[in-house]
């Protein structure tokens, strides 16, 4: 059975090259069908659906700017908006790892004014994350009856216990 996670699920709803370059426009202030679909390039069809999944998964709102003929717009919602990051970092990765492929001209600049490079870095010893220094853990397995009468939330209580029976974060 397939190991299910909260990257396949997101990548149901953008894990896809139209999503994404239809989020790229919008966080980049392209709001119109028109637009959007001549700075992307995705075929008609293909765009109309993209944009049906991304509204109905909460990911953009549609708004009103014509009645006659019906026009919309196509505005992030805050869970479009959390996906900005997601974005730059995939810019980064292929500026690094992509070098002969075509990069953006682009800059974006955060509210203080400087360029924005971003990174991730841990919440607890703020080190910076570079991927080998992750380890994944598998929740413990539940045997059937096993949670009966322990409360709805027994199995994360469960995971919990894991994560802090000498599972330190690492210092450096």
């Amino acid at each position: 059975m397939p190991r299910t996670c909260s990257i396949a699920s997101a990548l149901e709803v953008v894990g896809e090259r139209w999503s994404l370059l239809v989020l790229r426009e919008v966080f980049y202030g392209v709001h119109r069908f028109v637009d959007i679909q001549r700075n992307t390039g995705a075929p008609k069809d293909i765009l109309t659906k993209r944009l049906t999944t991304l509204v109905t998964s909460g990911v953009l709102e549609k708004r009103s700017y014509s009645e006659h003929p019906p026009r919309f717009e196509y505005h992030a919602t805050d869970a479009g908006t959390a996906l900005r990051p997601v974005l730059l970092m995939l810019d980064q990765w292929g500026t690094r790892w992509l070098p002969d492929a075509p990069h953006s001209e682009t800059v974006l600049l955060h509210d203080c004014g400087e360029v924005v490079s971003a990174h991730l870095e841990c919440e607890s010893c703020h080190c910076p994350i570079i991927g080998t220094d992750l380890t994944a853990i598998e929740p413990p397995t539940v045997s059937p009856g096993r949670d009966r009468g322990r409360g709805p939330h027994a199995a994360d209580h469960d995971l919990d216990v894991v994560r802090h029976q000498g599972l330190e974060p690492r210092t450096r």
